[in-house]
């Protein structure tokens, strides 16, 4: 790739405006319907049983769970992107026929107090590593498509103000992060402070042996820098390693059960800061890239407050959701709370953007930090009702089971592990940082081998699909095999 070509990549990855808050929202209902669409689909198989045999398992429940839940995202952010609403509009008609069709024998027999009353019995919240695993695969999706021509713009991150759904894509993945962090697990900091500390700043090791690697990539190669992401010499994975350390120190202070007074306080003073001295100017203008390493990569740096803000937001909803409950009635009411709190901060949001100013991913304000916590917790919650759904189709086709989902019996402890080794999200949830790793090693790959912008739109979804499967089906592969790649 030579330099003109590097420039005209540059540019067209820069000084975009995003989309609308609504066509970000309706784009977060579409993975919630994959993943019923997939569990509706192995219900009717199992209801079909002895009539509809499937071969060569394995293969078959890889292309299965590609098919259903990754398939649907490319082509949404690609081909289908202009007609995204009625795309999930028909989809929910046709699934909601699908779900009378199972669940109509039921009604008659079961009563709803009876349902809500079920136990449910899980090792991990079932919802919980959907949504990750879909954040991680609704990321690996953009970094390489966002250089495709069939790629919206108004999807990619956006250069000053506005929310293009990459923007939310990051904000997604710090506070995914803090949702699953030991503190909001309940796990207990050490008597020795000093110690967990220090065992933090080792952990990251990786994140900081991949931002340098890319750095080094990015530097020695011509490959295309938008420098106004994060700065000259950062990238993401400085942040979520320097995020990560942080967030440690503060959580050793303040008790997971209390970050959202922390999420508040950082905030708060950050956006005083941005609005009462010249911080934002500072960061908004190119001028004097080149005068030392904070001129360089300002972006990067002062942006890490608004994610530390995410993260122990994330926190907060991690210990919310990680409270012991056992009976369908609970976890209903606590899928209730979150969509109430979703609605506060959407209020919030809309409140900040008319009288502070508007979302920014580059400054990390608060409308971002907002934007990013409701626009979260509204797809988790969609995640979690659809969890609720499949569970009462369970129990309405007598399937007991079905993959990274609620179960409502303890027998069949065999079958479910068969299943679960089966199961492309389980896949990507045992080696998320490898899937993350290697999509961005194939990323490079790609557009190093491929004129990204001469390519066509049937060809560049194609080039999408075989890269993302390649992704899919290596990490699929360890988990048949059992593998975890974890070195720290």
């Amino acid at each position: 790739m030579d330099l003109s070509e590097k420039e005209l990549k540059e540019a067209f990855v820069s000084n975009l405006n995003g989309t609308t808050l609504q066509e970000v929202a309706v784009g977060s209902f579409l993975t919630p319907l994959c993943i019923l669409n997939r569990a509706l689909i192995l219900i009717l198989h199992h209801r079909a049983k002895g009539r509809l045999p499937l071969p060569f398992p394995r293969i078959s429940h890889l292309l299965l769970d590609f098919s259903a839940l990754v398939l649907p995202l490319v082509l949404s952010c690609t081909v289908l992107s202009d007609v995204l609403l009625q795309v999930v509009l028909s989809f929910t008609f046709v699934l909601s026929c699908a779900l009378c069709r199972i669940c109509r024998p039921a009604c008659r027999r079961t009563t709803l107090s009876a349902f809500l009353d079920r136990t449910v019995h899980f090792k991990q919240v079932p919802f919980v590593t959907v949504f990750r695993v879909m954040v991680n695969v609704q990321t690996a999706i953009s970094i390489l498509a966002v250089d495709f021509r069939v790629f919206p713009r108004r999807y990619a991150k956006t250069e000053m103000y506005g929310t293009g759904v990459m923007d939310f894509g990051v904000g997604a993945f710090v506070l995914a992060n803090g949702l699953v962090c030991p503190e909001a697990r309940g796990r207990n900091v050490p008597a020795s402070k000093m110690k967990h500390i220090s065992k933090q700043l080792l952990s990251v090791w990786p994140l900081v042996v991949l931002g340098a690697a890319r750095l080094v990539f990015v530097k020695t190669s011509s490959y295309q820098e938008h420098v106004t992401e994060y700065g000259v010499h950062w990238n993401f994975f400085f942040t979520l390693a320097i995020v990560r350390v942080l967030t440690s120190m503060l959580l050793v202070v303040v008790p997971a059960r209390k970050s959202w007074l922390l999420c508040l306080l950082i905030c708060g003073v950050y956006q005083y800061t941005l609005e009462t001295t010249g911080l934002k100017a500072f960061i908004m203008h190119n001028e004097d890239r080149g005068k030392d390493f904070l001129h360089a990569n300002k972006e990067g740096l002062f942006s890490i407050a608004g994610y530390v803000a995410i993260y122990m937001a994330g926190v907060q909803i991690g210990c919310y959701v990680m409270q012991p409950r056992s009976r369908v009635r609970d976890w209903l009411r606590a899928v209730f709370n979150l969509l109430m709190a979703t609605l506060l901060l959407f209020a919030a949001l809309c409140t900040c953007q008319t009288f502070v100013e508007p979302v920014s991913r580059r400054l990390a304000n608060l409308p971002f930090c907002l934007w990013s916590v409701a626009q979260s917790l509204l797809f988790l919650s969609c995640i979690a009702l659809v969890d609720l759904i499949v569970l009462f189709s369970q129990a309405a086709s007598g399937c007991s089971f079905v993959p990274s989902a609620w179960s409502s019996k303890s027998d069949g402890r065999k079958k479910r592990d068969e299943m679960e080794r089966l199961c492309l999200l389980q896949a990507v949830s045992r080696n998320q940082l490898l899937f993350f790793l290697l999509s961005n090693v194939l990323t490079g790959l790609t557009n190093s081998l491929v004129s990204t912008l001469s390519c066509g739109g049937s060809f560049s979804v194609c080039v999408l699909l075989t890269y993302m499967f390649i992704n899919s089906a290596a990490v699929y592969v360890l988990h048949l095999c059992g593998m975890t790649i974890k070195c720290w």
